[in-house]
């Protein structure tokens, strides 16, 4: 049995999943287990209710397949070793998913912590089914982080495995946080030429704000610099009180589409777990608005819901396990539309397969809403 530790870094998931990767189909089976682990989940072991409803599922199908006594009891053995390991509490990661891989032939047991995945699903094939995993990584891509307040900076690059914290930027010319105080402020004034009372308080925040928005556009322009290196696939301000999204104006045009939402962090004692934590939360919020938004589209027959149109880039985008709904004309005689609905068919766990008269209209035999992948 060889198992991951509930962190795991991206070199670890890329490692096991080329291990899983180089299984051929072959006489063994492998049970493939995706499993989602959010808090509602966990409430009361629902997880664990779902998981062996699912146990019960796939045993019903396989009876009805003509499989030999050894093959029952091998996958018989193997289910049983998914929802023993699942039933430890110790067992579950930190994370919101989790993959496991099960085979009594090839003494195989992979377990990996994940970010999310898209739905829990439970199959039994003659090889692993890891192309979510590929596409996870990609999908997910690079959220970067940025906590600030008025004296300094820290950003995060969150991935779909990992969360790195990059080099800091502190605002070298931020005066020392106070409130005005009268007489002291009036006599500093003075002596620097500047008339008394209100005029000096008034110079005395102007500066504060011209400080703060001077460290602000140094903010922009290392965010700006960090995605000219590496392409960010989503951009979340942190911070504490009313200047929480102050950076946001100064960022570059092209950047306020990679926002996600501003959350409450405090610069100063916000820890990496936290930092991702509050970044899957909000990239969780945005998914569930997106497909709501397209699921209206659906329902109205709206071709401009569609991510990819065509036999070719659905196919695609359906062999990496990014599809989540499929729209098939079921009139077009192109092959290759059979060949998709069995492959979606075959996902049935993960991919719906749609023949809507209104909506196909619009589509080039087929076409497909791919899942969240900001």
């Amino acid at each position: 049995m060889s198992t991951l530790p509930a962190l795991v870094t991206e070199q670890d998931v890329h490692a096991a999943v080329q291990r899983l990767a180089t299984i051929d189909p072959g006489p063994y089976w492998v049970v493939t287990c995706y499993l989602k682990l959010e808090p509602r989940d966990r409430t009361r072991g629902k997880y664990l209710i779902k998981m062996k409803n699912r146990v019960k599922q796939a045993a019903d199908a396989l009876s009805k397949q003509s499989l030999g006594h050894v093959e029952r009891e091998a996958i018989a053995a193997d289910l049983q070793r998914v929802l023993d390991y699942l039933e430890e509490p110790n067992h579950l990661p930190s994370t919101r998913a989790i993959a496991i891989f099960a085979s009594q032939g090839l003494d195989l047991f992979e377990t990996l912590p994940l970010p999310h995945v898209h739905r829990s699903r439970l199959a039994v094939e003659h090889e692993p089914l890891v192309r979510e995993l590929v596409a996870l990584d990609e999908e997910f891509g690079t959220i970067l982080v940025v906590v600030y307040d008025r004296t300094a900076a820290r950003f995060f690059e969150v991935s779909a495995y990992d969360c790195v914290e990059l080099t800091a930027l502190p605002a070298i010319d931020a005066s020392r946080a106070s409130k005005f105080h009268g007489s002291e402020q009036r006599q500093v004034m003075a002596r620097a030429g500047t008339p008394s009372g209100s005029a000096g308080e008034h110079n005395y925040h102007m500066r504060i704000r011209t400080e703060k928005q001077r460290f602000y556009a140094q903010i922009a322009d290392r965010v700006f610099n960090i995605h000219r290196v590496r392409p960010l696939a989503g951009l979340l301000i942190g911070g504490v009180g009313p200047d929480g999204g102050a950076v946001i104006p100064h960022l570059h045009t092209y950047l306020h589409d990679l926002v996600m939402g501003v959350v409450k962090l405090n610069p100063k004692t916000a820890t990496k777990a936290e930092v991702r934590d509050a970044a899957l939360a909000l990239r969780e919020e945005r998914e569930r608005a997106w497909e709501r938004a397209h699921a209206e589209a659906l329902k109205d027959g709206v071709p401009e819901g569609w991510a990819v149109n065509g036999a070719d880039p659905t196919l695609k985008a359906l062999s990496r396990g990014q599809v989540r709904t499929l729209l098939a004309d079921g009139q077009d005689d192109d092959p290759r539309i059979d060949e998709a609905v069995e492959d979606a068919l075959r996902q049935r766990s993960q991919v719906d397969v749609l023949y809507d008269e209104k909506a196909r209209r619009a589509v080039d035999g087929l076409a497909a809403l791919l899942r969240f992948r900001r």
